[in-house]
């Protein structure tokens, strides 16, 4: 390799330390629970770490900026990171809607590896719908969809479109997690 040739991502070894991510409604929770159990590794809801502050502002319709975010994305990383220093995997539900945020991710944990939920707007709004006992009104989705720059390819993510079940999502993440072709 030429010292200009671009560096290409290696998996990183097991333990894992992973973000489910997307909008809302995309499953990142049913997702990320079941790809910790079939890991073997905890698993930690990030809208429960969301501060007091953001959970009202989201029940009462009002779209998060950066700044309102910033506290707690250094709680996600922060666990991140303390998860790789001990050796320990780790599964995460983190939305992570913007380049800037998994950087900050990164920067904690170096290695992590996203996984990119994604889907047609129509069935997002649908399972939002459906779903009870959750802050996030249906009403942010289009704000979510507005604000998510999905991940490049450089960041070597691993995108599902969110269509099939869980259980076949988590297998198609467990497939390109071991680097067999999915």
């Amino acid at each position: 390799m030429t010292p200009d040739a671009p560096l290409r991502p290696t998996p990183p070894a097991p333990p894992w330390q992973l973000v489910v991510m997307g909008v809302s409604g995309c499953g990142k929770t049913s997702v990320g629970r079941q790809l910790a159990q079939a890991l073997g590794l905890d698993f930690i809801e990030g809208d429960e770490l969301h501060p007091p502050r953001n959970v009202a502002l989201m029940a009462a319709g009002t779209p998060l900026t950066d700044a309102d975010r910033a506290d707690w994305l250094a709680t996600i990383a922060a666990r991140l990171g303390q998860a790789q220093a001990a050796g320990r995997g780790l599964v995460v539900s983190c939305s992570a809607l913007k380049r800037s945020y998994r950087d900050r991710l990164r920067a904690a944990c170096p290695g992590l590896r996203f996984i990119h939920l994604h889907g047609p707007a129509p069935l997002l709004r649908q399972r939002m719908g459906a779903r009870t006992g959750h802050y996030m009104p249906p009403s942010l989705l289009d704000s979510q969809l507005a604000t998510l720059e999905p991940p490049a390819a450089d960041e070597a993510a691993i995108s599902l479109d969110i269509t099939p079940p869980t259980p076949q999502l988590v297998a198609a993440a467990l497939v390109q997690l071991q680097g067999q072709p999915a």
